[in-house]
């Protein structure tokens, strides 16, 4: 199924995609982040809901982001945009966006969440200062029954999607880019997080 779309929204959600990375993200107001939160713990108990082995891989996870309702949109140019948090050892340690741009004949809309996992200690710094590469050939893990136990990391980086139903199977990787700020910036020292994976 694909949703149609707009000229106008088309251009405002691929408008600036890929600006530089050195640019702190916009993590908005108190309000803002208190509702993007809100969604990450959502959104990751429907992963956990659509894929119980993940539970396991999160807590042998170094850390993880997660970011609750990325857009895909394109007419003729396509890019997408999420905003997301960042978790290590339970805690909130971090904001981030991240955006993704592509040409090419397209038409449409796509809205899914997606996750990824940091295998240690070097992806999770790669992906603080903006340096995280994914393969251009690159897709997320769909996010069913078993995936996560037999998915493998990839250069310390593990990425699954969930998709709004109908809308698509697995999202493209490929070409995204991440901003990133830390939480203290915003919040003070690291608070501690609600564990949503917790059986």
């Amino acid at each position: 199924m694909r949703t149609r779309l707009s000229p106008v929204l088309a251009f405002t959600i691929t408008a600036g995609l890929l600006g530089s990375c050195g640019v702190t993200p916009n993590t908005g107001t108190f309000d803002e982040r208190q509702r993007l939160h809100a969604e990450c713990m959502s959104s990751l108990s429907e992963f956990q809901a659509a894929d119980p082995s993940l539970s396991q891989r999160m807590d042998s996870a170094y850390a993880y982001a997660i970011f609750p309702r990325v857009v895909n949109a394109a007419i003729g140019l396509g890019g997408a945009h999420g905003n997301g948090e960042v978790y290590q050892n339970g805690r909130l340690i971090g904001y981030a966006d991240m955006s993704q741009g592509n040409l090419g004949a397209q038409l449409g809309a796509q809205k899914y969440a997606e996750l990824i996992l940091f295998e240690n200690e070097r992806p999770l710094t790669d992906f603080q200062h903006c340096t995280v590469e994914f393969d251009a050939r690159g897709s997320a893990v769909a996010a069913a029954s078993g995936s996560a136990a037999a998915a493998d990391y990839s250069h310390g980086v593990l990425v699954f999607s969930l998709p709004e139903t109908g809308l698509m199977l697995q999202a493209a990787i490929g070409g995204q880019k991440f901003r990133y700020t830390p939480a203290a910036e915003w919040m003070g020292p690291a608070s501690p997080a609600p564990s949503p994976m917790a059986p």
